[in-house]
């Protein structure tokens, strides 16, 4: 068996997670003679993927060559929102004043505690994802690299796999980009930054994107100095531009210093600290930082699985090859999760697996083209969006009616001091039907969710406005944006005619 991980720090809480991800004492199973399924990688994608299948009686082989719960348990979701959640408390407790709690100005901050508790948790979480619970749901758990040796057969360690179906679930890494002295001086990725137990006293952080504005965000809580560098012109690419220039006004205002349209020249070391020279309107200058963190998107994990033996199409840049079925041009062998698609979510990468479960084992013929995906960037305000983007439907040339509304009319935001933020939807024009949504709000990645169900179900905004809220939430918002609607129904001609309706009752 590969050898087990040596966790940073050796902590009692890492050891407990790599007692259940990888613990050092297993011994792969002798393979069966052929299995209904192997698949290879156990992250969100391909546990779902395994349990599900063995669940329905299928025999199931996991390969999994580092930690079982993938990119999401050990270097994503997880640690990142442990930490962002010790960042909304430190802020919240500092800003309670107006709530009659006073002396949070003058909070002191244990970096290592909050650091810590993270793991704690980690840890905890680390059991639904371990060897031993996927062992007793009835897979058989290989800890080791895989790689394909045939069209229906691959290999782990020293044995020979033969299945009938593949699924390759093996995800996707941190993209560092190949800036000169990088690699001499040395940087931090998801990979690594949630290992530190001592705060970087000024951070900077490449990317403008979701990772890169949360980590930015909870660190300067945690009372680091945050610098992100950006390439972009804006943060937040895939969002609109206001609310963009929304959320960067958010940031500023907890003191993230923000370099849009920013080149990196190079990166170098000046004693116990780093530079990097930057480039920004045709003048360069130098940002002295302590940490460098990378986070300017993902490249998937494709080498080493020797896929040309399995005659699977796939780009080092995008991954894997799939159709809407999820299938490679192997038609033994499916591919879900960051390895295949645009969607590099947790959520999406589920329900990949399991249209890949009705499809690989099943002959199924379930399509990813009409998934409606929503995604969320918890920061604070949290920035949720499902479907189209106006910038998205100007391009495709269709025209939106848009309706919004803001926290701050929201009786529920006022009260919990939340006020911040704004919901909007898009509309098919002249129709109630919702073609996107985006809310910005504290709790927006719960709030989401109504207009995720709303576009699955084909139910329009009229729906909306009939369905009651209770009184007070901050969801109200929601039903805000479907009144500002449905009021667009009473045009001048009807009011004129029930006005008319009125005066005859009264007679």
């Amino acid at each position: 068996m590969a050898d087990a991980p040596q966790p940073v720090p050796d902590s009692e809480n890492n050891q407990k997670l790599i007692g259940n991800v990888h613990p050092p004492e297993w011994i792969n199973p002798e393979p069966q003679d052929r299995y209904n399924l192997v698949v290879i990688g156990a992250g969100t994608a391909g546990l779902v993927t395994a349990a599900g299948a063995a669940g329905l009686g299928a025999k199931v082989a996991l390969i999994e060559k580092h930690l079982m719960g993938g990119d999401c348990l050990n270097y994503g979701c997880v640690p990142s929102k442990g930490v962002i959640r010790a960042g909304r408390a430190i802020r919240d407790a500092r800003n309670a004043a107006e709530f009659g709690v006073l002396g949070g100005e003058n909070l002191s901050v244990d970096f290592a505690v909050a650091m810590e508790r993270m793991r704690q948790v980690r840890a905890k979480i680390s059991a639904n994802d371990s060897v031993q619970r996927f062992t007793e749901l009835g897979v058989d758990v290989f800890l080791g690299e895989a790689r394909f040796s045939g069209r229906n057969t691959l290999e782990v360690e020293e044995a020979t796999l033969n299945f009938q179906k593949a699924a390759i679930c093996t995800g996707a890494r941190a993209y560092v980009p190949p800036i000169p002295g990088m690699d001499e001086v040395g940087c931090l990725t998801n990979e690594t930054v949630f290992s530190l137990t001592q705060r970087p006293e000024r951070l900077a952080i490449i990317g403008g994107g979701p990772i890169g504005c949360e980590l930015a965000q909870a660190f300067a809580h945690l009372g680091c100095t945050v610098s992100i560098i950006n390439l972009a012109s804006r943060i937040l690419p895939r969002e609109d531009a206001e609310t963009s220039a929304f959320l960067q006004e958010a940031l500023e205002r907890d003191g993230i210093i923000i370099h849009n349209d920013t080149a990196i020249l190079e990166v170098r070391s000046n004693g116990t600290s780093k530079q990097i020279v930057l480039e920004q309107d045709g003048e360069s200058f130098i940002l002295p930082v302590d940490q460098i963190l990378v986070g300017a998107g993902r490249i998937p994990n494709v080498e080493g699985l020797n896929l040309e033996a399995a005659g699977v199409q796939y780009d080092p840049r995008h991954g894997v090859g799939v159709n809407q079925r999820l299938q490679t041009s192997n038609p033994h062998v499916f591919a879900a999760g960051d390895i295949c698609s645009a969607y590099k979510f947790t959520h999406s990468a589920d329900a990949l697996a399991r249209i890949l479960i009705a499809n690989a084992l099943f002959g199924g013929r379930q399509s990813t083209a009409n998934l409606v995906i929503p995604w969320c960037t918890y920061t604070i305000p949290e920035v949720a969006h499902v479907g189209l983007t106006l910038e998205e439907a100007e391009r495709k040339g269709m025209a939106l009616d848009t309706f919004s509304f803001s926290l701050a009319e929201v009786d529920r935001a006022l009260l919990d001091g939340e006020a911040e933020g704004f919901a909007k939807a898009y509309l098919k024009k002249g129709t109630d039907r919702i073609l996107g949504a985006t809310i910005v709000a504290n709790h927006a990645g719960e709030m989401i969710n109504e207009w995720t169900l709303a576009m699955t179900a084909g139910i329009g905004l009229t729906t909306l406005a009939k369905t009651i809220h209770p009184y007070p939430t901050q969801a109200e918002v929601i039903k805000k944006v479907a009144d500002a609607y449905y009021r667009t129904k009473l045009t001048p001609k009807i009011k004129k005619v029930l006005a008319s309706w009125l005066k005859w009752k009264v007679k």
